[in-house]
This record gives structure tokens, sequence and C-alpha cells, in this order.
């Protein structure tokens, strides 16, 4: 028996101990009970008529990255209805503020992608009939590519990014790997180098490449809210420690009061990558904390503004223009997306595990947009030094911006080419 039918065979005997999982996840908040059928390929909702692109992306980054090729595929094809699916309930939330925003409401439709059991994706492709479909990314599903290669839908993997680790773990099943990779009709790499790694598993050459990361546009903010805590904070020195998981936090409060000697007044704002551990989040500081998402505003002197709330990190990155990034220190790592503050024009700094991002981070240090720091002493080291030398922290948003704003052709291409997929 091959790989791929001891695989189908066993998420096949998986499926009740799935179904338990997604009613836990319900009652954690990571699922909605209401929309519970569509991770099983039950949807009530009506195939539209005409040509149908399917887009699969994992969560929150990876949608952002291809919001740009929504649009361009809308302009290019305005009779295409575009099927967007994801697994998580933050992107799906994602979606809700910005596709309206966007004018792709009623154009691109979000559904949560079918847990990967034979059974479930058949259900979800025969519903759906795609014409075509992209998977974002590293989103390599077994049951939903060989869904739709039985059913003869054209396949593209869209960002491709596969790393060294990865690779050297797929080529110990070389047969698996050339089944699921040489499935892709298109590919769109991010480097050359995860370009090579596909077509060495057996994928087709990229025909294009490029990180849609780098043309992505600038994360929204609520100019009125904007100008709002501005006047609050009347000049305060404030810093931002943006997309924290367990583990940061600490890291961050301590970098806090390391700092309030020369800094009497500092605010602290810290925006978790989970907005449910907000209440967590405040039981960790000392002295003057003040929660968003309890419709509190910032500390009125020194202290940490905990910003549990969803979509606002635009809003954060401008309102204070020195921030790190997280999932990458204090036991955590793979890193979330520096991109984002660097295309608003933050100085920007990390931690030392940045495997998801480790290209970019690369080329914005490189540029000098990006520093890299250890431990809590560190952090308020780098921190203090933005504060105190203003010129030197627009120098590195200087340089931030501009190695944010490559790509910009890219949506548009690969627009055209899943366009092109769709016959």
């Amino acid at each position: 028996m091959s790989l791929a039918a001891i695989y189908s065979v066993a998420v096949t005997l998986a499926a009740p101990g799935l179904r338990w999982m997604l009613a836990r996840r319900v009652a954690r908040g990571k699922e909605i009970a209401a929309r519970l059928g569509e991770r099983y390929g039950v949807d009530a909702t009506p195939r539209p008529g005409g040509r149908v692109l399917w887009l699969h992306a994992a969560s929150v980054g990876e949608t952002v990255s291809v919001l740009p090729v929504l649009a361009a595929v809308a302009g290019l094809a305005p009779d295409v209805a575009v099927l967007m699916t994801t697994g998580t309930v933050t992107s799906a939330r994602l979606l809700e503020q910005r596709l309206p925003a966007m004018g792709l409401e009623g154009v691109v439709r979000h559904r949560f992608v079918p847990l990967d059991v034979p059974a479930w994706a058949g259900r979800f492709l025969d519903h759906w009939r795609p014409d075509a479909a992209a998977f974002v990314e590293s989103e390599i599903w077994p049951s939903l590519i060989g869904g739709c290669v039985k059913r003869g839908i054209p396949l593209a993997l869209v960002n491709a990014r596969l790393s060294e680790r990865s690779f050297r773990g797929w080529r110990r099943v070389p047969g698996l790997a050339r089944g699921l990779f040489g499935a892709f009709d298109r590919v769109q790499a991010q480097s050359e180098a995860d370009g090579g790694r596909i077509a060495a598993l057996g994928g087709a050459a990229s025909v294009l490449t490029g990180n849609l990361k780098l043309a992505a546009p600038e994360l929204p903010v609520d100019e009125g809210e904007l100008a709002r805590l501005r006047g609050l904070l009347g000049g305060r020195p404030v810093w931002l420690a943006a997309s924290t998981h367990p583990g940061e936090d600490a890291v961050v409060i301590e970098a806090h009061a390391r700092l309030l000697g020369a800094f009497p007044e500092l605010l602290t704002v810290i925006v978790p990558r989970h907005p449910e551990r907000g209440a967590e989040i405040v039981g960790l500081a000392c002295g003057p904390v003040t929660r968003r998402g309890a419709g509190e505003d910032p500390p009125g002197r020194a202290g940490v503004y905990v910003a549990d709330t969803l979509g606002e990190l635009g809003l954060f990155y401008r309102l204070a223009g020195v921030a790190f990034v997280g999932k990458s220190i204090g036991g955590v790592e793979g890193g979330q997306n520096p991109l984002e503050p660097a295309r608003l024009g933050c100085a920007v700094a990390m931690g030392p595990a940045v495997q998801n991002f480790a290209g970019i981070v690369a080329e914005l240090e490189g540029a000098g947009a990006l520093a890299r720091v250890r431990d809590a002493a560190s952090l308020a080291e780098w921190v203090g030094e933005m504060l105190r030398e203003p010129e030197r922290r627009a120098a590195m948003g200087a340089a931030g911006r501009k190695v944010a704003s490559g790509a910009a052709g890219l949506p548009g291409e690969v627009a055209a080419m899943l366009v092109g997929m769709l016959g």
C-alpha cells in the first residue's frame, strides 16, 4: 500500500476524533459553532454560476499576502467568483473587515476549509466545483490535492515556501512528495531557492518568483481613532510589542520596567497575536495596566496598554513607530511578518527565532531596517536608543519602506496566471 493510501485510511479512521477536536475548539473560541459543517465539507451556501476560482490560505499572514491578488483577479476577470478558504477564525474576521473596504464583498466568498478527510474534502469539491485552485505558501493537504487531481481541477502553488528542513523531510518520502508537488500545474515561489527545492521534489519549475508579502497593502487604520489616541498621549514616549505569543509578554514587561528610569512617562503597548490572551497578559504586568478589549484607554501615566483587539495593528504601528515583532523570543519561534511595520515606516526589532521569515528578515537587516535582540535587556537597550535618537529611528523606517515596496507588479502577474488556468 502506498503512503498516500495509508494516509487516506489513517485520516478516515481518525474522523471521529477530529469531530471531537473541533467540538473542543468551538468551546475555546477557535471555531464558529454555526459554521462547523464547513469543516466537514457540508455547506448550504449555493455555488455561484459561471467560473469559480478557489484560493486556500492557512491563516492571517497568508490571507493578507494574497489580498492584492484577489483585487487583481477581480479587475482582470469581473465575471469570476472567488472562493477563499482559511482555517482560522481570526482570518475569517480579517476578511470580514477587509473585503468590503476593497470593494470585493460579494465577489470573494469566505468559507472554512474542510479538514483533510477524503470524504469531507470530496464533499467540499463536489459542492463548489472550482474551475481552478491555488494553495498559498506551504499548504500541502493530500486529500484536497488528490481530490482536485481526480476531478481534473488545475492546481497552482502560490507564494510557495519550502524551508531546507522541510525539504529534507519530504526527501525521505520521495514517492509521496512527487505525487503531491507534481500535482501542481503552476508554481510561483517566494525565492529561487524555494522554487528549486520544490522542483527537486518533482514539482513544476516556478513560472514566477517573488514574495507576495512584499506587495501587500499597508495595514488599514481608523484615522479618527489614531488622532484621538495621539491627543490622549500628548507626545509621551511609546513603543509597541506586536503579535506576541505566550512566553514573550514577560520579556516585554521586563523591558518596560528597565526603561522606566530613563523614560518615566513611557507607554508600552502589547498587541497579542491571539486577543483572548488579554486578561492573562494583564495579570503579568506590574504597575498601571489597562485593556483595550475591556473598553479602556491607555494608562494616564507610565504603564502597559494591552490592545487585545483584532485588526488594529495598523493603528498601533502608526501610533508607536518603534515596534518589536513577536513569535521570535522568549522560547517561541518562527516569527511574525516584519514587513507590516516596515511598510508603515516603523523601526523594527525581532528576536533570534525567525525561521518563517528568514529571507525577509535578512533583507531588512541588510538594509539597516531591522535590529535583532536576544532578551529583555537587549530589547530595552534598542527601544531606548530608538526613543532617544529620532533621526536614527527615521532612517530605519525609511529603509524599511524601501524594502517593503518591492514586487509591486507581482500580484497582477499571479492573478493573470490564475485567470489563465480557468480556461
